[in-house]
């Protein structure tokens, strides 16, 4: 699983926002599960960063955000991020070792037809 959150980052604020950045990331590397972390500045736009987190699976994406002092330091900072477009995505293909291989995804078929209450039984009006 891989998270990921643009910031439109101001000069003057762009120490604290590193700090904080590199606070959350020590907070979710340490996790089981997390396996890698980066914040990036975009090189077209100086004030656009993004951070990305990758996760061994939504789980542990999951119970990495659980920890109190996760929850203190790290939702704040990814409540900052641009709300634009989705942040959690799901791998598809993955390269390493001079090879390409398919990810199985995870979600269940009808993940964008079913609404919440609706696994149970069919609906009585269709989406």
């Amino acid at each position: 699983m891989l998270l990921v959150c643009r910031f439109t980052v101001l000069e003057p604020d762009v120490a604290d926002f590193t700090a904080r950045a590199e606070r959350a990331l020590e907070l979710l590397i340490a996790r089981p599960g997390c396996l890698r972390g980066l914040l990036s500045q975009s090189m077209d736009e100086p004030d656009r960063w993004v951070l990305t987190v990758e996760f061994e699976s939504v789980v542990a994406y999951r119970r990495a955000l659980s920890p109190f002092e996760v929850r203190e330091h790290v939702v704040p900072l990814l409540s900052e991020a641009l709300v634009d477009e989705p942040a959690a995505y799901e791998p598809v293909l993955v390269a390493s070792g001079g090879a390409v291989g398919r990810q199985v995804s995870l979600l269940a078929r009808d993940a964008g037809t079913v609404r919440l209450g609706e696994a149970s039984g069919p609906s009585a009006t269709p989406r």
